[in-house]
């Protein structure tokens, strides 16, 4: 399965603006990346109007739209998935990186910005590095500044996909 790392924390911390930064670098690496979205509100990306919009409030259970360089898919499900049955659809890329999926078991880093919250809401165990703008003593836990990327990397490369790739 593809090695995963889930960029967590509380609403409003800047979980978007690092995930961001830390694809530009896996790109700048040459990795290629996937990643998965946690919406606990629900979400809808078709417009109403549209064809596949059309499609779904016909009664489809799927609905997907291709065109030269993309494909998307619209899914009725009966419960939300787990990250494990999402990350089988992302089985082309070197690492997914996920947003949100706090509670999942899998790998974080963790966005704690000290004008939202200052102590960690993961546990120990599951988080490879802090991402913030405080210092934290999280014995055996890298804290990583929110703005440095290469950083967070570095340590993705190296608990996550276990190795590090050469600049060339």
């Amino acid at each position: 399965m593809t090695p995963i790392v889930c960029v967590v924390g509380k609403s409003n911390v800047g979980k978007t603006t690092l995930v961001v930064k830390i694809i530009t670098e896996l790109k700048r690496r040459n990795y290629k990346v996937s990643t998965i979205k946690h919406d606990v509100h629900g979400f809808d990306i078709d417009k109403p109007g549209k064809d596949t919009w059309k499609h779904a409030q016909a009664g489809a259970d799927s609905v997907m739209i291709s065109s030269p360089n993309k494909i998307a898919m619209i899914k009725k499900v009966e419960e939300e998935w787990n990250l494990d049955k999402l990350m089988e659809l992302n089985n082309d890329s070197d690492i997914i990186v996920a947003e949100g999926f706090k509670t999942s078991d899998k790998p974080k880093i963790e966005v704690i910005r000290s004008e939202k919250y200052t102590q960690s809401i993961c546990k120990k165990e599951d988080l490879i590095a802090i991402a913030s703008d405080i210092n934290h003593n999280v014995e055996g836990v890298a804290v990583v500044d929110l703005n440095d990327a290469a950083g967070l990397v570095d340590i993705i490369e190296e608990k996550i996909l276990n190795t590090r790739k050469c600049d060339e």
